[in-house]
């Protein structure tokens, strides 16, 4: 019998490995997975599932605004099974694109921080000395200011020197950059103190030995072994980012009323909740709390998942 008879394959191997069998064990993981699955296909192939292009000005109809859901309106008898808004927006429709714009500030803001609080990191762990006393002050400073408020001050800097004409198309950059910069430290401080450890093993004192540079010891040999719970805390930090970024929309100071998140669409509907159209409020909101949500629980599972101490 050969050996490819024998062997079981890859896919066999991470079905019984230890991590798929916890994820098998644990109905919350399951279902936060399944939820978080969906509402990020949803938004991917929004141009494919929504009935209707809200961002497009000549598919609206103002004579459909303030349909209530699966309600025939009064003058035009179209449905919508979510209602609309006040411009005669498909709120079904706004909720999948306004959560690709969600998702995409959270991703991207993620991938800002990992990437600057990671490098920040590496160096000040590595390094030591001067530079790291003046990083982790930095981060010791940031620290004790929410990180909302870090974002909003970012923002608005950052608004302030863009002309007006380009604050609307350079809005969601600016979001991303100032979400990013509120959240690397929490990355930097992890990454510091992994380094610290892993520095002083043999397999880096043997790269030194035979000549390789910092930048390759800390790009190839430490880098890979201080990964783990960076991945962990880039999971929560999504959530959070989502958050954020509806946070500082409903405030006004995020993404730009042509382009709406589920912030912006929940500031926009609860302008009109006390007049009566509750679901312009409702429905975003509940897609914000089931993404959140659901992406939290899933990365609280990692961090359990991923720690020898319960295993």
């Amino acid at each position: 019998m050969s050996s490819a008879q024998t062997d079981p394959s890859r896919i066999r191997k991470m079905w019984d490995s230890d991590f798929a069998w916890a994820f098998r064990q644990s109905p919350v993981a399951m279902i936060s997975t399944a939820v978080t699955l969906t509402l990020i296909l949803a938004a991917v192939f929004a141009p494919l599932i929504a009935p209707f292009n809200p961002f497009d000005p000549g598919s609206l109809n103002l004579m459909n605004g303030f349909t209530p859901p699966s309600t025939p309106n009064q003058f035009t008898q179209d449905t919508f099974l979510l209602g609309t808004d006040d411009q005669g927006r498909d709120v079904y429709s706004t909720i999948l694109y306004g959560m690709r714009i969600s998702l995409f500030v959270g991703f991207s803001a993620v991938a800002f921080a990992m990437i600057l609080g990671i490098t920040l990191g590496l160096v000040a762990g590595y390094v030591g000395g001067w530079t790291e006393t003046i990083i982790m002050r930095i981060a010791d400073v940031q620290l004790t200011f929410p990180s909302i408020l870090v974002a909003m001050l970012i923002t608005g800097v950052a608004k302030g020197f863009t002309p007006v004409e380009y604050r609307d198309s350079m809005a969601i950059i600016v979001l991303i950059v100032a979400i990013g910069l509120s959240d690397w430290v929490q990355f930097a401080r992890v990454v510091r103190g992994s380094t610290l450890v892993e520095k002083n093993k043999e397999y880096v004192q043997a790269a030194k030995l035979i000549g390789r540079k910092p930048f390759f010891i800390m790009l190839r040999h430490i880098l890979p072994n201080v990964l783990s719970p960076v991945l962990v805390i880039a999971t929560i930090s999504l959530a959070l980012a989502i958050i954020a970024e509806a946070t500082l929309s409903f405030l006004g100071v995020g993404a730009p009323p042509t382009q709406p998140s589920l912030g912006t669409l929940i500031r926009i509907g609860q302008g009109y909740l006390y007049s009566g159209e509750w679901w312009i409020l409702l429905f975003p909101s509940i897609t914000l709390l089931a993404l959140a949500l659901a992406v939290n629980l899933l990365g609280d599972w990692l961090r359990d998942a991923l720690n020898p101490k319960l295993r």
